[in-house]
């Protein structure tokens, strides 16, 4: 999916979508990308982001109680249940 291009701004609209923190329940949500294996300014896929509150997104991205391991898990965790939450959502299927 090319930077900036329409799909891409589709799918962060449809992870924004998701009202409600895949984490935690909060409502209000951030769109995060996963940070693992980026330099500064560089964004993963746009299929590797979560529909987060604003604190699960700072604590997996800046936090201090868990351990980097446990917050890779923690973000992993959360793409899988945002695709869930799109899925169920009916936002996210097959096409074909």
């Amino acid at each position: 999916m090319k930077r900036g291009s329409a799909a891409e701004k589709r799918w962060f609209a449809a992870v924004a979508s998701v009202e409600q923190c895949v984490l935690c329940g909060q409502y209000g949500v951030q769109v995060a990308h996963r940070n693992e294996g980026r330099g500064l300014g560089q964004k993963s896929l746009p299929c590797n982001t979560a529909a987060l509150c604003p604190a699960c997104h700072y604590e997996i991205d800046n936090g201090r109680v868990l351990s980097r391991e446990e917050r890779r898990a923690m973000m992993d965790k959360a793409i899988v249940l945002t695709h869930e939450a799109m899925a169920k959502a009916g936002i996210l299927g097959i096409q074909g």
